[in-house]
C-alpha cells in the first residue's frame, strides 16, 4: 500500500467519517475514528455553546490524544490506517468556541498533552459549500446536532479553509465533495482511489465535473 497513514478531514457534514470507512475497506486498512457520541458534554454544547465550550473541547482533546497514542508504532508494527481526524483540528475548534482566557488555558494543556504521533502520509481535505453542509447535517438527523446553525458551520468552514491554505506537513489532496457520493456510488470511490494513486505533488486537487 502506497500510504500507511491517511487522514480524511473537513468540517461537520462534509462526509469524512463515511469516506474514511469506505476508503479503509477498499484499501484493506484499519480505521481510527472519532467517537463524538462518547463526549457527555456535546449535547449541552450544541444547546449552549458559550457555557459548555471548554469542557466539550477538553474532553475531545484528551480523547484524540489517547487515540493517537496507538499510532506511535505504526511504521514498525501497525496495519495501514485511515483516520477521520487530525489533532490540529482541536485548536481550530477551540479558537472558534472559547473566549480568550479559556483559550489560553486550553493552549497550555494542549502543549502538555500533545503526543508525538506520525505525520500522515496523505491528508484528504473534503470541501463543500455551507449550504451543502447544512443539508447533510439535517439529512442525517442526529438529535445531538439539531443545535448546529448555519453561522457556526460557516465559521468552521472558513477556519478549515485557512488551516489547509497554509498546510505544508505532507501531501494534501483537496477534494470538492459537492458531486461525490461515496455511499451510493462505488464508482466515485474508485475515482478517488485512482486520483490518490496518481498523486505526484505535495498539494493536488480533485474536482469531479
Amino acid at each position: 500500500m502506497k500510504h500507511r497513514y491517511i487522514v480524511v478531514e473537513g468540517p461537520i457534514g462534509c462526509g469524512k467519517t463515511t469516506l474514511a470507512g469506505r476508503l479503509a475497506q477498499r484499501l484493506g486498512a484499519a480505521t481510527l475514528l472519532e467517537d463524538a457520541g462518547a463526549n457527555p458534554f456535546l449535547p449541552q454544547f450544541y444547546r449552549d455553546m458559550r457555557r459548555y465550550a471548554l469542557p466539550t473541547q477538553l474532553f475531545f482533546l484528551f480523547q484524540r490524544v489517547e487515540q493517537l497514542e496507538s499510532l506511535k508504532q505504526l511504521e514498525l508494527f501497525g496495519k495501514p490506517t485511515v483516520c477521520d481526524f487530525t489533532l490540529a483540528k482541536d485548536p481550530l475548534f477551540a479558537r472558534l468556541t472559547l473566549d480568550d482566557a479559556e483559550y489560553q488555558l486550553y493552549s497550555q494543556i494542549y502543549g502538555h498533552v500533545k503526543p508525538r504521533a506520525p505525520v500522515p502520509d496523505l491528508v484528504i481535505y473534503l470541501q463543500a459549500s455551507v449550504e451543502t453542509l447544512v443539508a447533510r447535517v439535517r439529512k442525517r438527523g442526529n438529535p445531538v446536532e439539531r443545535g448546529i446553525d448555519e453561522d457556526y458551520l460557516r465559521r468552521l468552514s472558513e477556519a478549515y479553509t485557512r488551516h489547509f491554505h497554509g498546510y505544508d506537513e505532507g501531501p494534501l489532496l483537496i477534494v470538492n465533495s459537492e458531486r461525490l457520493d461515496f455511499v451510493a456510488d462505488a464508482g466515485h470511490l474508485e475515482l478517488l482511489v485512482q486520483r490518490i494513486d496518481g498523486m505526484r505533488g505535495g498539494r493536488e486537487f480533485f474536482n469531479r465535473a
